[in-house]
């Protein structure tokens, strides 16, 4: 019996193992897992956190700023002044300045009243949080077009594995009725050599194709955070009979995750300019402190003896009047960082709109080749179908049949291949619309 229940634990681990390292994924599963693993989400959420901390900062320089101080000093030598004669006495007298302990405890309190460049600083945790929150976007954005853009290798790799297997079927077959042509001296043995050429090519092609596969795999798993030694299935099942739909939209550049990065580092770098400007207006602030000191013992169990307090309480002016130039030169500097940011974000909405009709003419490009290679796959597969039959009865030759096999093979390659081009298309022409997270969400 606990041989039995034993058993039945292992084989329990033994499946959940299994179950661990063996895992089916659509698209939208892997784009979902690796917006939770893959490392970038936590730098972004990293960057969010201290953007929040930043404004906590900003913040805290217009609260209350509280302070304590104090000293314990031991006069190993103190100090001494001489009494000129006469005055006292009639000679002169030596003075000791001072009692050998002191101690002294100070507390400060100051809070601004008015502070111009605080108040800007502030102002600018708004903007600092959407840039954090933008760079978060972004990070995402990333994360669905390479793991897309990686899927749809693994996807293609495995088609063409599969045509090159099917075409290494075919040729085995054409091997078999050459073997016995040529064994009953139908044939030259040079045309069953140069089909045995043929499938020895081919069946290299796989070999580097299931390399390549494996390769795909792997930069696809780096790209969601999958752990290598986890096994990685694909079951999209949909890639080859939905092709992608897509809307005709109007280009907004502000629609972009960049663009919006541009304006909001933009918006800083015009409150930075105020706040260097806001340098030349006078400050406020209250001032308090309270202290008590030791007047002096001569013994050290006297140093917490005969304390008197002091205090005082405060406003603070301060009117900033020459500082070398020094401020005009740093507003200069920040108005030209201003213009050029500005200029180069008119640099970048024209990027933006060459990208946009860029991908708008490869996706069109795309599906026109695409449309056009379906036509050839089975047009040439008509062809060798028809080749074929009529090789078998004699009525074409053998050049004729590896003519027509050589078509479509090349005509099933260029589907393929324009297969990819079209998803990858469809995915340069999401980014360019800035709606990668709409692509994601439609999946």
């Amino acid at each position: 019996m606990k041989h039995k229940i034993v058993l039945g634990l292992l084989l329990m681990l033994a499946q959940s193992s299994w179950a661990q390292s063996t895992t089916n994924f659509r698209l939208k599963d892997c784009i979902d897992y690796g917006l939770q693993h893959f490392g970038t989400v936590r730098i972004a959420q990293y960057q969010i956190e201290n953007a929040n901390q930043q404004a906590r900062q900003a913040l805290g320089q217009y609260l209350p700023q509280v302070s304590a101080s104090g000293t314990a000093i031991d006069n190993l030598k103190l100090q001494q002044s001489i009494i000129p004669a006469g005055l006292f006495s009639p000679e002169p007298q030596v003075l000791i300045i001072g009692q050998k302990y002191q101690l002294n405890v100070t507390g400060q309190a100051s809070q601004t009243i008015y502070d111009r460049a605080l108040l800007l600083g502030i102002k600018a945790n708004k903007p600092n949080q959407q840039l954090a929150q933008l760079n978060t976007r972004q990070t995402r954005e990333d994360i669905i077009y390479n793991i897309a853009s990686n899927y749809y290798q693994v996807f293609i790799s495995q088609q063409q594995i599969d045509l090159l297997r099917d075409n290494l079927e075919r040729t085995q077959q054409v091997l078999n009725i050459l073997k016995l042509q040529r064994d009953n001296g139908v044939i030259q043995p040079v045309d069953y050599t140069r089909t045995e050429v043929n499938y020895n090519s081919t069946q290299s092609q796989l070999t580097l194709a299931e390399n390549d596969l494996n390769l795909a795999y792997n930069r696809l798993k780096y790209q969601m955070g999958l752990p290598d030694d986890q096994n990685l299935v694909l079951s999209d099942s949909t890639l080859l009979t939905q092709l992608p739909t897509l809307e005709q939209t109007p280009f907004n550049a502000q629609d972009l995750v960049s663009f919006q990065q541009a304006s909001t580092n933009l918006d800083l770098q015009r409150l930075q300019l105020k706040r260097i400007q806001a340098g030349y207006i006078p400050t406020v602030s209250f001032t308090a402190n309270y202290g008590t000191l030791n007047l002096g013992a001569q013994k050290l169990d006297q140093l917490f003896d005969r304390f008197a307090g002091f205090g005082s309480i405060g406003l603070r002016l301060n009117i900033p009047i020459f500082d070398g130039l020094q401020r005009d030169a740093q507003i200069k500097q920040q108005r030209l960082t201003v213009l050029t940011q500005e200029e180069q974000q008119r640099l970048n909405v024209a990027s933006y709109r060459l990208q946009f009709n860029n991908a708008q003419s490869q996706i069109q490009r795309a599906q026109t080749n695409l449309q056009n290679n379906d036509r050839n796959v089975k047009l040439a597969q008509e062809v060798y179908n028809i080749t074929t039959l009529q090789y078998k009865q004699g009525v074409k030759s053998l050049t004729d049949l590896v003519n027509a096999d050589t078509s479509y093979r090349q005509a099933q390659s260029d589907y393929i291949n324009s297969l990819i081009n079209l998803y990858q298309a469809r995915l340069d022409l999401e980014q360019s619309k800035g709606t990668l997270l709409n692509f994601y969400n439609q999946l």
